[in-house]
């Protein structure tokens, strides 16, 4: 099995880099200065361990790539560029194995209208990318927890290799039959990173998390959708990840946080967020956190602004404007 990394940033570079510093073969497809720093001098892996350069073939396109049998893409792109590259994908190989490494809902469904083979994969990887070429992962000795589902739902052999070769790099994985009730899980948790990436640390920005997740929790029960609990998102963490400093700093902010300090034209949140806002209009229940945390982290995006530069008041009025 070789694994074709669609997206070498945070997640995808550091799936990427323990797969094949624990032997296996990995093609890395990425853009612009983070390509041209792969090309020239290898990905480079920080962790609490220590540094790894690895020279990984790296490629700005899929039509780089010669797919053949036993070929798998993990796709790790941001879910706003999801349908794009499926489609720049689907034009080169129609029946390649596609597993969703990613934030969000909606990219298995993206992926299943292309390709007929494809996997949800629950994340849980704190891993960072700030500079082309580098990407850091914190949690050791385990990288980080990646179970594996097939879309809509089951396991069958491919998700049983893929979660082998996980499991051998470093990884926890299971196979998992209900996967996007635990990927909607993730999508609450993932209603914080907004929030954490447009205001100040401190009791203000806990508290404006704790309504997001609320208010995403009670939208997806009143829309009849199925996710796991903390108690057993507790209990599949348990004590296996276990962050620690990396050359003596702790783990930066979250995805959305990395974005806007890379200076990214666009964020996840309508894919987050916006996930529940457009639930809300379906089932007519309000969803005014959230809402307000879309706009506004997409504006902060547009705009180029620095993260946890929100006022908290700017945000409660943002909350009662609509």
């Amino acid at each position: 099995m070789r694994f074709v990394i669609y997206g070498a940033g945070a997640v995808g570079g550091v799936i990427g880099a323990r797969l094949h510093e624990y032997g296996y073969e990995v093609v890395l497809v990425a853009r612009g200065a983070h390509l041209r720093a792969l090309r020239r001098g290898g990905l480079r892996l920080e962790s609490p361990a220590g540094e790894s350069t690895f020279r990984i073939p790296a490629v700005a396109d899929p039509s780089e790539v010669d797919f053949r049998d036993g070929d798998v893409v993990i796709l790790s792109v941001k879910s706003q560029h999801t349908a794009a590259a499926l489609h720049t994908l689907a034009a080169v190989t129609a029946g390649v194995p596609v597993a969703c490494a990613q934030n969000g809902v909606e990219n298995e469904r993206l992926a299943l209208r292309l390709f007929p083979d494809v996997y949800g994969v629950h994340v849980m990887l704190p891993a960072a990318h700030l500079e082309p070429g580098a990407v850091q992962a914190s949690s050791a000795p385990v990288t980080g927890l990646l179970d594996v589902g097939r879309y809509p739902s089951g396991a069958d052999e491919t998700a049983r290799e893929l979660i082998s070769a996980l499991n051998a790099s470093s990884f926890d994985s299971r196979a998992v039959a209900d996967i996007m009730r635990w990927k909607h899980r993730k999508l609450v948790m993932n209603l914080g990173n907004a929030v954490e990436a447009l205001l100040p640390a401190g009791p203000e920005q806990d508290e404006i998390s704790r309504r997001a997740e609320e208010e995403g929790e009670a939208c997806l029960r009143a829309a009849g959708v199925a996710f796991a609990s903390r108690e057993e998102d507790r209990t599949r963490r348990g004590n296996l990840m276990r962050l620690q400093p990396i050359k003596g700093s702790a783990r930066p902010g979250g995805s959305t946080w990395q974005s806007l300090v890379r200076g990214a034209e666009t964020v996840e949140v309508d894919y987050l967020n916006g996930e529940i806002v457009m639930l809300g209009r379906l089932h007519g229940f309000p969803t005014p956190v959230n809402a307000a945390l879309q706009r506004l982290g997409n504006r902060w995006a547009a705009e180029r602004r620095q993260p946890e530069t929100l006022d908290p008041r700017e945000f409660e009025r943002e909350v009662a404007s609509r």
